[in-house]
């Protein structure tokens, strides 16, 4: 078994394409109590403090992928390092050279994969019968998921051969992007950098009750922008509460497993734009830049930066960006009577509110949410009571969803929600 280890830590210092894999402190640990039992005679502290730390990291681990914590935290390290490999995978300029030497270190993994819970304890025992029976192998079942990252890692623990996989890594990254834009899928800018939403919102389309025809040109255009033909600018506005939010985080859940992927930008952050920009356009999954609740007073000079990216400036527009915005209005510059009549010392006046009504213009789609009538908020009250298995009268939810519009702000897909969740807490608090 010493010499094994030997064998396959000379292996593991000469990986070249994928050394980044075991750049963390899980792996370094691991590959510490790996030399500790490659040597003559291991020093039993040293092997136990190693080992209990390493049990005490993997069981932190919230991605699991595989049964065994080891393996699973190995493939998903194969699948959301940034390497040569990964990225020129994403951005389909994969080299004969990177992918060949790809392959040689992908065989290196499959002998560490090889080192599951009950191989590695058995070593341990071996080494130092002292330590026999104080641990308990870290695996727990399969919890039978099948997102595309799932899907992988069990075809790399069923292959024998892991350079074969090459192939399947490649597209898996060209389809899903590499690092952390294989791994998660909506992020905000915060703090000048990318941050991760790792519980993003799990709407989905059908789970949208109304504004069917509202959403379809939004669903169309996203569907040509993942095909690669033109795709417009979207700009959603109507009353608080109609669902604009909800129907994009819905579109991002619908097509995030054939390579979409959100980028929230505050209002404030819009000035970042550029920095934004130069991240995401060398990338190769697609992003729609989502600006929620978009609208500047007067004094506000950052719908300059959204203008230049929708279009104007002299760099060219990122192909695989699009800008996603909801508005509660219109007119998202707000337009005062002293802009029409050209008041103070602006002498061009008529210029200057061009200026401003033009960024709406600049959006190849705009779509309209209409705040729902009598009709079409009942439809959405039956559909999410529907959809939660509430059970209680028609005529009833009926009356009851009626008053609730009466004694609330108005009438909405919000006021809708709203209701149905005080309705659920009561039958709940009745049973």
């Amino acid at each position: 078994m010493q010499n094994g280890l030997s064998g396959g830590l000379l292996r593991v210092r000469g990986l070249a394409v994928l050394r980044g894999v075991l750049d963390s402190p899980v792996a370094r640990d691991f590959l510490s109590l790996l030399d500790l039992l490659s040597r003559e005679g291991p020093d039993p502290t040293t092997v136990a403090d190693t080992f209990g730390r390493l049990w005490e990291a993997l069981a932190l681990e919230s991605d699991r992928l595989l049964p065994d914590a080891w393996q699973s935290y190995l493939v998903g390290r194969i699948l959301d390092d940034e390497n040569p490999f990964s990225l020129n995978a994403e951005s389909g300029t994969l080299t004969t050279p990177v992918l060949e030497q790809s392959r040689r270190d992908l065989r290196t993994f499959r002998t560490l994969f090889d080192l599951d819970a009950p191989a590695l304890l058995a070593a341990i025992e071996d080494a130092i019968p002292g330590l026999t029976g104080i641990w308990v192998p870290w695996t727990e079942p399969d919890a039978g998921a099948e997102t595309p990252r799932h899907t992988v890692a069990r075809k790399l623990a069923a292959a024998q051969n892991w350079g074969d996989c090459a192939e399947l890594l490649a597209e898996h990254h060209a389809r899903h992007g590499a690092g952390k834009f294989g791994r998660d899928r909506a992020f905000r800018w915060e703090n000048g950098g990318l941050v991760a939403v790792t519980t993003p919102d799990p709407m989905r389309l059908s789970g949208l009750v109304g504004y069917g025809r509202e959403r379809e040109p939004l669903i169309q255009n996203t569907e040509r922008f993942l095909s690669g033909l033109p795709a417009h600018h979207a700009l959603l506005y109507g009353l608080p509460g109609t669902g604009k939010s909800s129907t994009v985080k819905a579109v991002l859940n619908e097509y995030a497993d054939r390579g979409l992927r959100l980028v929230e930008v505050a209002k404030e952050d819009l000035a970042e734009l550029p920095r934004v920009l130069d991240i995401l356009r060398r990338r190769g999954p697609r992003f729609i830049l989502f600006v929620d609740d978009l609208s500047f007073e007067e004094h506000e000079v950052e719908y300059k930066a959204l203008k230049a990216l929708l279009e104007g400036s002299v760099a060219e527009p990122p192909e695989n960006v699009r800008v996603y915005a909801t508005s509660n209005r219109r007119n998202i510059v707000r337009e005062s009577f002293s802009d029409r009549e050209g008041a103070d010392d602006d002498v061009h006046a008529r210029d200057t509110m061009q200026e401003k009504l033009s960024l709406v213009a600049r959006f190849g789609l705009r779509l309209t949410f209409p705040p729902p009538d009598r009709s079409l908020y009942l439809e959405i009250v039956a559909g999410l009571a529907r959809e939660r298995g509430l059970e209680i009268q028609v005529e009833e939810l009926t009356e009851r969803a009626a008053r609730w519009d009466q004694w609330h702000a108005g009438r909405s897909g919000r006021t809708a929600r709203q209701f149905v969740d005080d309705l659920e807490a009561e039958l709940a608090d009745s049973v």
